[in-house]
């Protein structure tokens, strides 16, 4: 029988130290993320719920703009605010209803059927956000200080005319 040396012995011993602070970490992360999962479902139904209320409002004052619109002898415009009417109300009931796995099960789902529509969404959503971006850094940039302590002012160029209106 082969005896350990007292090196070998602390080698193991800070081994499964290591060992085990690992699957401590392992435990605490797992715990976290789990944690936030639930946060971020109880979110998702919250705001659904929010959304699905307004969302049921705005189909409550289509129809009022129906009928008013058919008492104006205007039957094709009451007609589409009604249809609008009927599918906003439709999307409130199911954001209202629905359940966060639900929702994200369905948008999954909606993503795999219609790739393409998920990426035109993802362009329109960038170029919004660009837009957006671009329009506050502007802001920014004209009323922010430069290095001399003078603010900087926008630079316009002269029209092509001169000016002159010729």
């Amino acid at each position: 029988m082969a005896t350990q040396s007292p090196t070998d012995s602390a080698t193991d011993n800070a081994k499964e130290q290591v060992q085990e602070k690992a699957q401590e970490a392992q435990e605490k992360l797992k715990g976290g993320a789990q944690q936030a999962q639930a946060r971020m479902r109880e979110q998702v139904d919250q705001r659904s719920t929010q959304a699905g209320e307004q969302v049921s409002a705005t189909a409550d004052a289509l129809r009022t703009t129906s009928r008013q619109l058919r008492d104006q002898g205007q039957d094709a415009q009451a007609q589409a605010a009604e249809k609008a009417a009927h599918h906003a109300e439709r999307l409130g009931g199911y954001l209202s209803e629905s359940s966060a796995d639900r929702i994200l099960g369905d948008l999954e789902d909606f993503g795999r059927r219609q790739p393409l529509a998920v990426v035109g969404l993802g362009v329109a959503v960038g170029f919004v956000a660009s837009r957006f971006l671009k329009a506050s850094s502007r802001e920014r940039y004209q009323g922010r200080p430069t290095a001399t302590g003078v603010q900087s002012v926008p630079v316009t160029t002269p029209p092509a005319d001169g000016g002159y209106g010729v």
